[in-house]
């Protein structure tokens, strides 16, 4: 069996603002990280990510270590982290040029043959005198994808998972609609939750915990230990370890992630370790109706969506009461407070209110995000500081 390795190309090394802290394929899409629905295709783990020089440490539980893209073992399988193959795609160890959608999403060079040199990932080319096959699947072209697609892709997802029978809801809660409900080992869900499950299946991982009054549309799955505090709840895919309170809709949350307050949170991707403040709450609309525009100050790139509210990084946090413009894009490790709106593009690592913020302190950043790692029972080890320690050395040495 050949070894299975994803990469970031040239473009995923521009999605802003995760593809600063971590390897696109950690990202979520649907149920699963990309990396995981890979894995579930190929029957095998990813051994690593081939990505940016300044997350050679990245150190996340759970998943593979970054490598050397000048030094990969043979034979191997290189997979780009944007291509999304599909569940019921053939998979098999037979040297080829992997397609997808008519583009190449990778290489499978054979025994004996070199693997790709580390100038070849970022514009991947097909290797001359192999067989073509064709995988079939889609393709994630901006970030903005992850938001716009993700609650078509967790409808497909829950829809084609093989698992025990569906559960009837607890006692005292009401279900609407005939898509699947799924509690995991442990979850708790109190008297008064409604499972609307007209619009798609609902699957509570293992632990997960409902409060009374929160109303749950479908799609959505929450993961491992995620508490789902009250309000309205759907199109929403997050955790583990998530806490999720108010009117959320179309969003996903990587792990630890905290909404535990009222606010409205809509067609969002927050990263890992997110913390907004109690009444944040965030504009997915423009007045006109017209499509919306994401990107720094006289570099905005129009997404094509009339729906689209932000994007934040690894271990942001936002003060009480913090607005959030319509396509914000908040960059990891930023710290937002104040009665003025932040602007619609904030830097990574940016601390303060408005548009008046400097930079947050190196030493200052890693010593709160050890801090908020282990109110979680998880431990702020010397990898964790040091990959984060890198990240920030990167986004902020000039």
């Amino acid at each position: 069996m050949t070894t299975l390795v994803m990469f970031d190309d040239e473009r995923a090394g521009g999605w802003a603002p995760f593809a600063l802290t971590r390897p696109c394929g950690e990202l979520v899409f649907g149920r699963w990280t990309l990396r995981e629905r890979l894995e579930r295709v190929a029957r095998t783990r990813v051994a690593g990510h081939v990505t940016r020089p300044w997350l050679h440490r990245y150190a996340e539980p759970g998943a593979p270590r970054c490598l050397d893209a000048g030094g990969l073992s043979t034979p191997c399988t290189v997979w780009n982290a944007r291509a999304v193959p599909s569940l019921e795609a053939a998979w098999n160890d037979a040297p080829a040029n992997l397609w997808v959608a008519d583009r190449l999403a990778g290489v499978r060079p054979g025994a004996g043959a070199e693997p790709p040199q580390a100038d070849w990932f970022a514009a991947p080319r097909p290797r001359p005198g192999l067989p073509d096959h064709e995988v079939p699947g889609a393709w994630l072209r901006d970030p903005w994808d992850l938001v716009a697609a993700g609650p078509d892709r967790l409808a497909a997802d829950l829809t084609a998972v093989p698992g025990a029978e569906a559960s009837a809801p607890p006692d005292g809660c009401w279900r609407l609609g005939d898509a699947p409900i799924h509690l995991g080992e442990g979850a708790r869900v109190e008297p008064g939750v409604l499972f609307d499950a007209r619009e798609g299946p609902i699957e509570l991982g293992p632990g997960v915990q409902v409060r009374s009054g929160t109303r749950l549309g479908g799609p959505l799955y929450a993961g491992a230990g995620s508490q789902l505090l009250g309000g309205h709840i759907s199109r929403f895919s997050g955790g583990p370890g998530s806490r999720v309170r108010g009117e959320v809709d179309h969003v996903t949350t990587l792990g630890y992630s905290n909404k535990a307050h009222d606010g409205f949170l809509g067609h969002a991707y927050l990263g890992c370790w997110v913390n907004l403040g109690a009444g944040t709450v965030t504009s997915d609309l423009k007045h006109t109706y017209g499509s919306i525009r994401v990107g720094p100050p006289g570099a905005r790139r129009d997404t094509g969506l009339l729906k689209f509210g932000c994007l934040l990084g690894d271990h942001v946090k936002t003060g009480v009461g913090t607005r959030l413009e319509t396509g914000a894009v908040v960059g990891a490790g930023s710290s937002l407070f104040g009665a003025e709106p932040p602007p619609r593009w904030v830097e990574p690592f940016s601390w303060g209110g408005g548009r008046n913020t400097e930079p947050h302190r190196r030493g200052d950043f890693l010593s709160t995000a050890a801090r908020v790692v282990e109110r979680r029972g998880l431990e702020g080890t010397p990898e964790f500081r040091n990959w984060l320690g890198d990240v920030w050395d990167e986004a902020c040495r000039s």
